[in-house]
C-alpha cells in the first residue's frame, strides 16, 4: 500500500523533469550554431585584419622568391701566349687585385725585348749620322759655292785675256799688210788668241761644272734635311718607331705575369703548369663576391609601382630568416627572360597561350652586409620591394 502511494507521488515529479529537459537534437543544434557563429566571427576578424594589413602594408610591397645572387665575373685571359711555368692560385681561393695568378715562361719575351732595344740603339746612331751628314753637306754646299765663284772669276779673267789677244791679233794683222810686222809675230799673235779662246771656253766649262756641283750639294742637303728637319734624335720618327717596339716588347714581358684584375674568389680554374696557352684563352674566373647583386624576377603584374631607388629587404636561403639584407633597386632589364632566350617564345601558328612574363630587376646590396655575411653567385634569395617611396 505504501509502495503504491509512493509510486503515485514520484510519477508526477518524473514527468515534470522529462518535460523540462530539452531533447538531445536541439542541444546539438544549439552547439553547432555557437560554433558557426564563433567561426564566422573569427573569419570576419581575420578578414578585417588582412584587409587592414593589405591596405596599410601589403599593397605597398611586392615580393618574389624567384631571385638569385649574381656578380660581374672577371674572365682571366692571357694577353700573350706561351707555356705556363707557375700557377699561384686554386679554386675557391680569395685574391686581391694585383695578386699573381699565373706566370708564363718569359724567355721569348726577354729575347724580343733585347732585340727591340738593339734596334732602338741602331736607329739612334743612324739618326745621329743623319745630323752629322747634314752638317757635312752644309759645308759641301759652301765649298761648292766658293768653287762656283772661283770659276766665275776665272771666266772673267779668261774673257779679258781673250779680248786682249783678239786686239793684239787685229793690230798685227793691220800692220802685217804694210810690212811693219813680221810673219812670225803675226803667227804668235794668232797662237795667243787661240790659247786665250781655249782658256775662256775651259773657264766657262769649269764655271758650269762648279754650278752643277753646288746644285748637287744643295739637293743632297735638302734630301738629308727631310730626315732631320725639325726633329732631334729623340723625336725622330725612326727613333720613335724603334722606341715603340721596345715599349711593346717590355709590355709583352710584363704580361707574362697574369694578375688578378679585381678582388674576389677564384673559380673555374682550368690551367695547369706546362700547358701552352694562347692569347685570349679563358684560364679562370675571379668572382667579386664583395660586389654581388641580386637579380629578382618579378611578374609583370607586380611592377607598375616599382621605381629606381626604392628600398628592398632580402633574405637568403643560405642563412634563412636570421639574416636580413638591405638593398636598393638600381635597374630594370630591357626585356624579359623569354625575350632574350635562345629560342624565343613567339608562336606564329596561332596556337598561342598567354603566360605571365617575368622581368629581371637589378638590386644592389649593402657592401657592409655582404662583408658580414658573404654570398655566392647563384644562391636563392627572397626580395621584398617597398613601393611607398
Amino acid at each position: 500500500m505504501y509502495d503504491t502511494e509512493l509510486d503515485e507521488v514520484e510519477a508526477p515529479a518524473t514527468a515534470r523533469l522529462e518535460t523540462a529537459a530539452p531533447p538531445p537534437a536541439k542541444a546539438a543544434k544549439r552547439t553547432r550554431k555557437r560554433l558557426f557563429a564563433g567561426f564566422a566571427a573569427a573569419l570576419a576578424a581575420a578578414g578585417a585584419g588582412y584587409g587592414g594589413w593589405y591596405l596599410l602594408v601589403g599593397s605597398h610591397h611586392v615580393e618574389t622568391d624567384n631571385a638569385y645572387v649574381n656578380a660581374d665575373v672577371a674572365q682571366v685571359t692571357p694577353l700573350v701566349g706561351g707555356p705556363v711555368s707557375r700557377v699561384a692560385v686554386q679554386d675557391t681561393q680569395a685574391v686581391r687585385q694585383g695578386d699573381v695568378l699565373i706566370v708564363l715562361d718569359d724567355s721569348d719575351a726577354r729575347i724580343a725585348l733585347a732585340s727591340a732595344e738593339a734596334e732602338l740603339a741602331r736607329a739612334e746612331r743612324r739618326v745621329r749620322g743623319y745630323l752629322a751628314t747634314d752638317q757635312s753637306l752644309t759645308a759641301q754646299v759652301a765649298a761648292r759655292g766658293a768653287d762656283q765663284r772661283r770659276a766665275a772669276s776665272a771666266v772673267v779673267s779668261a774673257r779679258a785675256d781673250l779680248d786682249r789677244a783678239r786686239i793684239d791679233l787685229q793690230r798685227r794683222k793691220a800692220l802685217a799688210a804694210t810690212g811693219a810686222v813680221s810673219g812670225e809675230e803675226l803667227t804668235q799673235a794668232q797662237n795667243a788668241f787661240a790659247v786665250a779662246e781655249a782658256a775662256y771656253d775651259s773657264a766657262r766649262a769649269a764655271q758650269t761644272q762648279a754650278g752643277a756641283n753646288r746644285d748637287a750639294a744643295v739637293g743632297s742637303l735638302a734630301a738629308n734635311a727631310v730626315l732631320t728637319d725639325g726633329t732631334s734624335v729623340a723625336a725622330n720618327p725612326e727613333v720613335a718607331a724603334a722606341r715603340a717596339k721596345v715599349d711593346q716588347a717590355r709590355l709583352d714581358l710584363a704580361r707574362t705575369v697574369i694578375r688578378a684584375p679585381i678582388d674576389g674568389v677564384v673559380a673555374r680554374r682550368n690551367v695547369q703548369v706546362g700547358q701552352r696557352v694562347a692569347a685570349g684563352a679563358p684560364l679562370m674566373q675571379v668572382v667579386p663576391i664583395g660586389q654581388a647583386y641580386v637579380d629578382a624576377n618579378f611578374k609583370e603584374v607586380q611592377l607598375h609601382k616599382v621605381r629606381l631607388g626604392q628600398p628592398v629587404t632580402l633574405t637568403a636561403d643560405l642563412y634563412g630568416g636570421s639574416v636580413t639584407y638591405h638593398g636598393t633597386v638600381v635597374g630594370l632589364s630591357a626585356g624579359t627572360g623569354a625575350a632574350f632566350s635562345l629560342i624565343p617564345a613567339q608562336n606564329a601558328t596561332g596556337n598561342w597561350i598567354k603566360v605571365v612574363q617575368r622581368l629581371p630587376v637589378r638590386i644592389a646590396v649593402a657592401p657592409s652586409e655582404l662583408k658580414a655575411h658573404p654570398l655566392r653567385v647563384g644562391l636563392s634569395m627572397k626580395a621584398v620591394i617597398d613601393t611607398r617611396s
